[in-house]
């Protein structure tokens, strides 16, 4: 029995060939523009906070696709309030995820009040009992340089800057997993001068924890780990998590009780957002000023060796490199000049963008080539938004 053709085809087939090349695109292989936005993600948006509603769905659709691997939490804020917030399976508002490197700007707030309560100081020489010793020239390193990533210390973050090396050979992952974990500051406090110091930028895992291990000798009266773990957390909550509302937050210590100042700070998207709204205030909370307004601003001033970074908190500059590959680290061209982030492995940011009244949190699992995605959807995310580029 013959095949009946739907009557359509039948018609094409008769078409002579030069009909049909006209005819091409019309039929389902035609371009169809970019898909429209999932129900999921315009579920997502409260409110377009000013954005093209349709292009702000799409946008968030793509930091949830796979080819960035796995986001697990993406909140937009503006004016303060959660204008857009999407989860992934397992994962609630109030689950605690790891900010990995977004750790050292809440290390460099809570020496902030210890500078404030005068406890540290900023322009003197970091009191390291090691570095006092006569002659030596890690005396020089003041408090201002390591928080600026110019202490000038010998550091290594990836293997590839070891040489012959592999990733497990640098001294971060040595720090952080092998023979320096049990006592990270001793570790990093070791390291000789590879520069004069304040000489030369290093993006470096070691100097949040010798910040740390600072905070720690100025908190507690002995090395007792249990002693410097509690007087450590007693003040970070107190004067830092609770003060800013990030009530999920937690912080992680090694063996010899120093907070691993580089790493291991949980907290809910929500908190985390909460932090990028406070330093977008200049360290001011309802108009009530939690952290001196020249400490967030000497944060998000540039560093004298590297313009893209502040203290603890990176900036929206040309020539900062810190990226994969060398990728800038935030969005020169595409965002406000004076966005800034705090930016963790893995593809974990916040970024606050004062002129546009917006705070992101995009935090997840990507290895270098998703991040490289996720930077460039972040950037456009943000270029939608009333005052981007």
């Amino acid at each position: 029995m013959p095949v009946r053709r739907p009557p359509l085809i039948l018609a094409l087939s008769l078409v002579p060939a030069l009909a049909l090349s006209a005819l091409a695109g019309c039929g389902q292989d035609a371009p169809q523009g970019p898909p429209p936005p999932s129900a999921e993600s315009q579920a997502a948006i409260k409110d377009d906070g000013g954005a093209p509603r349709a292009a702000l769905g799409r946008a968030i659709d793509g930091l949830f696709a796979e080819d960035v691997g796995r986001t697990q939490a993406l909140v937009v804020m503006k004016r303060g309030s959660v204008i857009a917030e999407r989860y992934s399976d397992g994962v609630k508002p109030e689950t605690a995820l790891d900010g990995w490197a977004m750790g050292q700007c809440v290390t460099a707030l809570m020496v902030g009040q210890l500078v404030s309560d005068g406890r540290l100081r900023l322009a003197e020489s970091a009191p390291i009992p090691a570095w006092q010793r006569p002659g030596d020239p890690r005396g020089e390193i003041t408090l201002k340089q390591l928080l600026q990533m110019r202490s000038g210390l010998r550091h290594s973050e990836s293997g590839a800057s070891v040489p012959g090396g592999s990733a497990g050979q640098s001294d971060r992952m040595r720090m952080l997993y092998l023979d320096g974990r049990d006592d990270m500051a001793a570790y990093a406090e070791a390291q000789p001068l590879e520069a004069p110091a304040g000489a030369r930028f290093v993006n470096s895992a070691a100097t949040p924890v010798i910040l740390s291990d600072l905070a720690a000798r100025a908190l507690s009266p002995d090395r007792n780990p249990d002693r410097r773990r509690k007087a450590v957390g007693d003040y970070l909550r107190n004067r830092v998590f609770t003060p800013l509302g990030m009530s999920s937050a937690s912080a992680g210590f090694d063996r010899s009780g120093t907070m691993v100042g580089s790493a291991s700070v949980h907290a809910s998207a929500r908190d985390w957002a909460k932090l990028g709204e406070f330093l977008r205030h200049t360290g001011s909370i309802q108009g009530a000023q939690i952290l001196p307004r020249r400490w967030v601003q000497f944060m998000l001033e540039p560093s004298p060796r590297n313009p893209g970074y502040g203290a603890g908190v990176w900036l929206n500059r040309t020539k900062a490199k810190a990226g994969p590959a060398g990728d800038e680290v935030l969005f020169p061209g595409m965002a406000p000049g004076n966005v800034f982030a705090c930016l963790g492995e893995y593809g974990q940011y916040v970024i606050g963008s004062p002129d546009q009244l917006l705070t992101v949190v995009r935090l997840g699992e990507s290895d270098a080539e998703q991040q490289r995605l996720v930077h460039d959807r972040l950037g456009k995310l943000l270029a939608m938004f009333p005052g981007g580029l």
